[in-house]
């Protein structure tokens, strides 16, 4: 079985107190019971302060384009969809680069595993909006205050039928593991939302303030019930519901695909011939 220290990578260069620390730590303790070897699984990410989080973990790693992390691990399942795949992002990079990749591949229902840090702010270019930022928070390029809407990532998951859909919170570990785990053991695309406090940039959603508003969703809760599920997504303000919010079991696009239904791609035999005489067509 792995331990911690099969999983160590670099020193990480975030800020003291940043929520991205309780996120590795929930991360290795949960491929720790998973009992998922480094090697076993690729992370990919795209650019910002969350996206620096494989290189502080041992194992097979894509740091790419800002926004640009789903079609990397999109093409890493699609040549073998026998390696899990996760992806880590923040919320300027998922929800705002990233935007247009991440409801598409929700459509398609690949089998990835999406964590966003979500710490409504734009933490490595130093504070500006974010989607996830609330209306009439001022940062040091909007300082009459934000005038779009709040994004609301829950919400149109589940109105997108994403086959997962979950909210964790970088102050209860545990929790949050539990969560992690669970969103990697389920079959088809898979969105959490990790609450995450960005001590330098973002002085109004702190650990204090959250810990005031969110709360675990009840054991009798049908995460099933799209319905009730996107009532709850809604859910903000006072009350901020955390766990697993909606779920189904829709086929997912590696099952849906004839060519690589009955093995990998990377599985497949190769002939170049095939290629030639393709080639020779346009000549």
């Amino acid at each position: 079985m792995p331990t911690l220290k099969d999983y160590k990578g670099g020193h990480p260069a975030w800020c003291p107190g940043c929520g991205n620390f309780s996120i590795l730590k929930s991360f290795k303790d949960a491929m720790i019971d998973l009992d998922m070897e480094p090697h076993r699984f690729s992370i990919v990410s795209g650019i910002g302060q969350a996206a620096k989080f494989p290189h502080y973990v041992k194992c097979n790693a894509f740091n790419g384009l800002h926004g640009r992390a789903l079609p990397v691990a999109a093409g890493i399942r699609l040549a073998n969809h026998e390696h899990p795949v996760m992806i880590f992002t923040g919320d300027g990079d998922c929800y705002g680069e990233g935007g247009n990749h991440l409801i598409h591949n929700i459509r398609r229902n690949i089998d990835v595993t999406v964590f966003v840090h979500d710490n409504q702010i734009y933490g490595l270019t130093k504070g500006q909006a974010s989607p996830t930022s609330m209306e009439g928070m001022k940062t040091k390029n909007q300082p009459f205050g934000v005038f779009s809407g709040q994004f609301n990532p829950m919400a149109m998951a589940v109105a997108l039928d994403c086959s997962f859909v979950a909210r964790g919170f970088s102050g209860d570990t545990e929790h949050l593991k539990e969560l992690m785990k669970a969103a990697f053991l389920h079959k088809g695309f898979a969105l959490v939302d990790i609450l995450q406090p960005c001590v330098s940039f973002n002085k109004i959603n702190t650990y204090e303030w959250y810990k005031q508003r969110v709360y675990h969703i009840e054991p009798e809760y049908d995460p099933e019930d799209r319905a009730g599920a996107f009532s709850r997504a809604l859910e903000w303000g006072d009350s901020i519901p955390l766990g697993i919010i909606f779920k189904n079991s829709r086929l997912t696009i590696e099952e849906r695909i004839p060519v690589i239904k009955d093995a990998p791609l990377v599985k497949h035999s190769f002939d170049h011939s095939a290629i030639e005489r393709t080639l020779e067509e346009f000549y």
